[in-house]
């Protein structure tokens, strides 16, 4: 008896673990892998880097538990995000299985309880829920991401016209602005314009952004840019109609936001304020035509 108790727990404890494990931050070995790939060239060992760029066993069994529908969904969702440092995708392919085998195991604990249909339901939604929970947060932290560009991109723009007409050209316009500024917007201004330094043209470094970020404005943005450079339209134009039209839109937005809150708020409202406002209200004058 006491080995069938001990059995689950164990189990249990160490899905945990592995959880845990895999989701812990992975800076100290990314950073010996930079190490790693710096000194390459100094050393000629590289066997030692393919080595250790090699996904990990439990992330290669992981690979052949995902989908590759699904992988390809995470990896672009890992792109939307912004590739976080605490989230890589071998990481959460690994995550994935081992979340829905925590719910699963915890799932067989609770049958052996308490058996039932509804408990069956309720245990397989549990572990559809657990595997998908990656990239559910996923998925939100992109949505943050492109909302936080979307409200940067005018005074972004603002930016780099006041630098353009200073004298600036438009890539040393862009690095300014990305160099000054924060968040995920300038982050990608940086990335960009190290894209062309390495090799890619405007149109490919440009279009690789846009893949991104998957914001509609900046699209825009990025296809009045191209064409001003195929047509020799002046840079200048460009960007004052541009940060004109974003901030037309972000008010717009704004405005649009606002309108809806008393939608938002009529259902809470007639849900739970007024039952308990006319709760107190007339409460004590049913009590005393009761009574009386």
């Amino acid at each position: 008896m006491q080995m069938m108790i001990a059995l689950p727990i164990f189990l249990i404890a160490a899905c945990l673990a592995a959880v845990v494990g895999s989701l812990a931050p992975a800076e100290s070995r990314s950073r010996r892998a930079i190490r790693a790939n710096l000194a390459a060239g100094f050393d000629g060992d590289s066997a030692d880097v393919d080595e250790r760029a090699e996904p990990s066993v439990l992330g290669q069994l992981a690979r052949r538990l995902v989908l590759p529908a699904n992988r390809v969904k995470l990896e672009k969702l890992v792109a939307l995000a912004g590739h976080p440092s605490a989230w890589p995708l071998e990481r959460i392919l690994v995550a994935k299985p081992l979340l829905a085998a925590t719910a699963l195991t915890l799932g067989l604990l609770l049958l052996g309880g308490s058996p039932g249909g509804l408990v069956v339901l309720l245990v397989i939604a549990v572990v559809i829920t657990s595997y998908f929970v990656p990239d559910l947060l996923l998925h939100s932290r992109g949505i943050e991401r492109q909302a936080a560009i979307e409200l940067a991109l005018p005074d972004t723009l603002d930016q780099m016209l006041i630098a353009v007409e200073a004298g600036l050209g438009f890539e040393a316009a862009m690095s300014r602005a990305g160099q000054n500024g924060s968040g995920p917007l300038a982050e990608e201004l940086v990335r960009t314009l190290q894209d062309m330094r390495v090799g890619l043209s405007r149109r490919e470094a440009y279009q690789a952004m846009v893949e991104r970020t998957n914001v509609p404005d900046l699209r825009a943005f990025v296809r009045a840019v191209v064409q001003a450079d195929a047509y020799g339209i002046s840079i200048t134009s460009v960007l004052r109609t541009q940060a004109k039209e974003m901030r037309v839109k972000r008010r717009q937005r704004a405005e649009e936001k606002a309108m809806k809150i008393p939608v938002k708020v009529l259902f809470p409202l007639m849900l739970f304020i007024l039952p308990v406002l006319f709760i107190a209200v007339l409460g004590p004058t049913v009590i005393n035509v009761v009574n009386g």
